[in-house]
């Protein structure tokens, strides 16, 4: 991935390109889960207002540190990795 002030091939951008929608997708699904996990049970049942009001406050708080967990995970481990291994078929170059 790293062409050092060359311009990225149509491959790479591709690939980029495809590799962040994944981390968006991915961490939007994750934070919707999370969010309806802790913050479900608040909109779902009748619960004391101060019950209620934490749930859908802590799900707030969490649902967005996760989301954004999630999308620099993704997009370090890619950085990280490179976009194909260095041999068809093999894991990693000393495999």
């Amino acid at each position: 991935m790293e062409t050092y002030g060359g311009r990225r091939s149509q491959a790479e951008r591709d690939a980029i390109t495809v590799e962040i929608g994944y981390a968006l997708c991915s961490a939007l699904f994750a934070a919707a889960v999370l969010f309806g996990a802790v913050a479900g049970p608040a909109l779902l049942f009748e619960l004391p207002g101060s019950v209620e009001l934490l749930l859908l406050r802590v799900g707030l708080v969490l649902a967005p540190l996760l989301f954004v967990a999630r999308v620099v995970s993704v997009l370090v481990r890619f950085r990280r990795e490179g976009a194909q291994p260095s041999q068809p078929g093999r894991t990693s170059p000393d495999s």
